[in-house]
């Protein structure tokens, strides 16, 4: 997992935590090779380093006021923005998103998510599953499950990068083991990624020598603890002794006129630069990477917190899809962007909106699918669903689908052995993979 450390945020619950959040990934595991490829094979995959950037806005961004706007809802309601045209007929967004809006038919709306358990949690968006009733070991997150079917595509780029840092909890790899916990090099352990002094030989003796370690306690380590360490030495000599990962961490490599492509001119400029980052890093051979953005609890002064915060989203985002566009990786690169819940339709007496978890919103693009369209509908207040909910699975069962896994037929054994589906009995969102 990579850490990217930024200001520290409180929520309403008291909870402090960085910007940044640690937060895992999207899970499968367990499988043979002869199974995976089998798997892959009944969902049509032909590209072997497909992969999932998802951008998770913590605290919970108020959905009627970025895609479900609703201006003949009374004041009270409405808020403050207005909506605008989009480059899509019939589809509106908050003016706060101009350049998103320009680029509509490169994204899909789903205004209609509904199951949120309503806490601040990233648990239930990382891993399409809810707290209660887990498995033994609990649920992975996505980049642990691609770390555990796939692999790296790169020796020298972990499958599962987090742009992140603390939280209250780490949504981590659950049952399959800390080997595929996600990878965290934080800001000054950079340095450690880097040889000073040690020769590749030396650091072949010592691979050679944890190699040949007697493995009895990692066979009887029903936790997986033990096999983690082996991997953990591989993956840490795999990055030392190869420069991808660092140069993909390396933004002055990038081009200035793309670089500035990614500034908004408002604002961390680091917060900016975790879209930049991102994109780097799957174009360097990572397959998921997760970044926080932001904080969204916006009980008090939400319009004025947003009107901040959403240009500054606006223009990473757009950016970074615009980029997966112009190398041609949008067809592979699917991206994912929500948070745990919505908020309330009426607005409080501190101007802000309070929890919402009924209804909320995401915005998916890239990955092959049909985009340029809004799916689902809500009621004049945006209270409640009108049209077409969609489950939180079902955007996880999309997910594994564009990776070419077919969430389905997939099971996962848990710490005692029971199968475990990596989504609830739902299909794919057939209004974008249909």
């Amino acid at each position: 997992m990579l850490t990217i450390y930024g200001k520290s945020e409180r929520f309403c619950d008291g909870v402090s935590r960085r910007n940044f959040l640690k937060i895992g990934a999207i899970g499968l595991a367990g499988l043979s090779l002869p199974e995976i490829l089998r798997a892959e094979a009944l969902a049509g995959a032909k590209n072997p380093h497909k992969a999932v950037i998802m951008v998770y806005l913590p605290g919970g961004p108020s959905h009627m006021d970025m895609f479900d706007l609703k201006p003949d809802a009374p004041s009270d309601i409405r808020g403050e923005f207005n909506p605008i045209k989009t480059n899509v007929s019939g589809i509106q967004i908050c003016e706060h998103m101009p350049k998103l809006a320009q680029m509509m038919d490169k994204l899909a709306v789903l205004r209609t998510c509904v199951g949120s358990e309503g806490a601040h949690s990233e648990f239930q968006c990382l891993t399409g599953h809810v707290k209660k009733n887990m498995p033994s070991g609990g649920w992975p997150s996505l980049g642990a499950c691609l770390s555990k079917l796939k692999g790296p595509s790169d020796p020298g780029v972990p499958p599962y990068i987090t742009l992140g840092g603390g939280s209250r909890e780490t949504i981590d790899a659950g049952f399959l083991g800390v080997s595929h916990n996600p990878f965290s090099p934080s800001g000054p352990g950079k340095a450690d990624m880097i040889l000073n002094g040690v020769t590749l030989d030396h650091l072949a003796d010592r691979k050679a020598l944890l190699t040949s370690l007697d493995r009895f306690r990692r066979d009887s380590d029903n936790s997986r603890t033990m096999e983690g360490m082996d991997v953990f030495d591989r993956q840490a000599m795999d990055v030392i002794t190869s420069s991808k990962l660092v140069d993909a961490l390396d933004l002055q490599k990038e081009k200035k006129e793309i670089r500035e492509r990614y500034q908004s001119g408002k604002g961390d400029r680091r917060s900016t630069d975790s879209f930049l980052l991102a994109r780097r890093l799957v174009e360097a051979g990572a397959r998921c990477v997760t970044l926080a953005f932001g904080g969204w609890d916006t009980h008090g002064q939400n319009f004025k917190s947003m009107a901040e915060q959403l240009p500054r989203l606006d223009t990473g985002l757009s950016a970074m899809i615009q980029d997966l566009h112009d190398r041609g990786m949008d067809k592979d690169v699917s991206v994912i962007m929500w948070g745990e819940f919505g908020r309330t339709p009426k607005i409080n007496k501190n101007a802000g909106r309070d929890h919402w978890p009924k209804v909320t919103g995401a915005l998916m693009a890239g990955g092959g699918m049909k985009l340029g369209q809004a799916i689902g509908s809500t009621d004049r207040d945006a209270a409640d669903v009108s049209t077409r909910p969609v489950q939180f699975s079902e955007v996880f069962a999309t997910l594994y689908h564009n990776l070419g896994i077919d969430a389905s037929k997939v099971v996962l054994p848990d710490l005692t052995g029971r199968p475990e589906y990596l989504v609830d009995g739902v299909l794919p969102i057939e209004e974008l993979v249909g």
